[in-house]
């Protein structure tokens, strides 16, 4: 759902977009043989017998070749952008009804800026460099993500700002507003919502007078705090969808819009974090009573000028949001300070909403299952400065596969055994791309980590494995880049199996849910701005690694459910800096 016209989209940003190629659909055999493989190593002998033998009996069957003629069939249909996009924001994000916080959405937590000593003085360079930022993606002028070689898709920087999603029954669904028009910024406070505009007459503000509004706003909420109404976004979305109808029964419709509408969304909390793990706290959820978590983009300051953003994942990855939050840090440090123009009158509103008992009710209630929610997340942050990616590359290897194998001795160790394990591969190369899975667990990656713990197994030969491993990690990464991955392609298949037809034994096996049950999942972002970034776990089995790999550091968040399988972030966070160094040591004394 969008007011926007057509031709907001413009400029060099977009100027790609009609010539990017639609994403594959891959081989079905290829994509049949790379399935078994990964299977080998997380499976046991038995059992892994008994899945090639279905697999290829799938491969052999009329239905296989029914479902594949159906899927690029599929592909091809004019006007369709790709084949998966619809399935995998329904399954994925809109469709998905447990809370966005914590289980959708991720957080980067700065570093500090030691020039801001005020929360409204960082709050306020940050708001300006968005705006920048923000000028860009509406102007076009922004150039396009690339790689090396080529434009990446662009579509996603349509719901970065001026958009939010929107619960509903039984899928949420992302509105986007006019540009123009909304050129506001909603500021919450103490529980209390309000909005200033960021330009006047066609001018924009400078982060001096933004600093002033600033200071307006926090006086005025820290009077009395409001009833939290942004509590029921952090609900279950049917409950959200229901208690959204209750607000606006209640003459809600005007400040919902308003907050919709805005072009971001800035959280002043009263934190003063002083760890890692706690500033990962504040600025992924704090108490939950400052956020709107149905923003794509909120800005998070805290009252001792530690800053971050919060990202709601359902349209947007996060490489585009990294873009913003680099930009906006550098923007921030280059500002000079500026002295307000004389008679600068700071102008805000403060968004007031009706709030009726059964509203009371809703929110206290959503605020009981939120704190038992982020109270069961356990957190740590390993700051690793032993070496980071300068020194990895003179060992004459991968960054990224390097970290992967780091992770996947440490899993090893930590479970005991080889578990499945999700890697996001970016294939924003085709239009309308987002991510494939890259399965990390290899048979070589699992045959190195056995020789890493194994007395009879010699350091050459360690090596020669580890070595084996790495390059099989960067194949894999690279064929899920350009689309011919495992997971997408299976899902597409299993989706197009119709009502009344029998489901193929592929995913009725134990091994296909058991091997896409993602017992670490992984993701890589890098930037020098970031003292960490992350999210939860994506099953109460297992953990989130997000990992930074900056030029002398390697800084990895590690995330998991306190619950009866007795998972443990410390735990794996040693187990990782162990096998950080038995790495760096090994491939230093060759």
């Amino acid at each position: 759902m969008s007011t926007r016209e057509i031709d907001e989209e413009r400029g060099a940003l977009f100027a790609q977009q009609g010539q990017l190629p639609k994403l594959p659909v891959p081989d079905l055999e290829s994509t049949l043989q790379k399935y078994i493989e990964s299977l080998e190593p997380v499976l046991s002998a038995s059992e892994y017998k008994h899945s090639a033998q279905i697999v290829a009996e799938f491969g052999r069957s009329a239905q296989a070749q029914e479902l594949q003629r159906r899927l690029k069939a599929r592909a091809a249909e004019p006007g369709r952008a790709s084949w998966l996009e619809e399935w995998w924001n329904d399954l994925s994000y809109m469709g998905y009804r447990d809370p966005v916080i914590p289980y959708v959405s991720y957080h980067y937590s700065y570093t500090d800026d030691p020039q801001c000593t005020r929360a409204t003085q960082r709050a306020a360079k940050l708001i300006s460099g968005a705006i920048a930022f923000r000028a860009r993606v509406v102007d076009g002028s922004l150039e396009p993500d690339t790689t090396r070689s080529a434009a990446l898709c662009s579509h996603s920087y349509r719901y970065m700002f001026n958009a939010c999603r929107i619960p509903a029954e039984p899928s949420d669904y992302c509105r986007t507003f006019a540009y123009h028009g909304n050129e506001t910024v909603v500021v919450v406070r103490n529980s209390r919502f309000f909005e200033f505009a960021f330009e006047r007459n066609g001018v924009v503000l400078s982060a001096a007078e933004i600093e002033q509004i600033l200071e307006q706003i926090v006086s005025t909420a820290d009077a009395a705090e409001a009833v939290p109404v942004g509590m029921l976004t952090t609900d279950h979305r049917n409950t959200w969808t229901r208690n959204r109808n209750l607000l606006l029964d209640a003459g809600n419709a005007s400040v919902l819009q308003a907050i919709e509408a805005a072009a971001f969304v800035v959280s002043m909390e009263p934190d003063t974090p002083q760890t890692r793990e706690e500033l990962s706290h504040v600025v992924w959820h704090a108490s939950g009573r400052n956020r709107w978590f149905d923003k794509p983009c909120q800005f998070v300051v805290t009252d001792s000028a530690r800053a971050g953003f919060c990202g709601e994942h359902s349209m947007i990855d996060g490489t585009p949001t990294l873009r913003l939050a680099d930009f906006a840090v550098a923007h921030s440090l280059a500002l000079p300070d500026e002295p307000v123009p004389l008679g600068f009158n700071p102008e805000f509103a403060e968004l007031r909403f009706h709030i009726p008992p059964a509203v009371v009710q809703a929110v206290a209630q959503a605020q009981s299952r939120f704190d038992a929610n982020v109270a069961a997340q356990h957190v740590r942050v390993l700051n690793f400065a032993a070496f980071g990616k300068d020194e990895i590359k003179k060992l004459d290897c991968s960054p990224d596969a390097f970290v992967q194998m780091v992770i996947q001795l440490a899993s090893t160790r930590h479970h005991g055994r080889a578990r499945p394990t999700y890697e996001a591969s970016m294939t924003r190369s085709f239009l309308h791309g987002r991510t494939e899975t890259c399965r990390s667990v290899s048979s070589d990656s699992a045959a190195w980590c056995t020789s890493m713990d194994d007395p009879n197994a010699d350091t050459g030969r360690r090596i020669k494995l580890l070595r084996t491993a790495m390059a099989t990690h960067s194949r894999l990464t690279r064929e899920a880049v350009k689309g011919q991955g495992v997971d997408r392609h299976l899902l597409g298949l299993r989706m197009l199996v119709a009502p009344g037809e029998p489901m193929p034994a592929i995913f009725t096996d134990p091994a296909y849910t058991y091997s896409s049950h993602w017992f670490v999942s992984t993701s890589q972002m890098s930037s020098e701005h970031l003292c960490s970034y992350g999210w939860s776990a994506v099953t109460p089995r297992g953990y989130g690694i997000a990992y930074n790999i900056q030029a002398s550091s390697l800084i990895i968040h590690v995330a998991c459910v306190r619950n009866e399988h007795g998972l443990n972030s410390d735990q794996f966070a040693r187990h990782l800096e162990a096998a950080a160094h038995d790495i760096r040591n090994m491939l230093s004394h060759q």
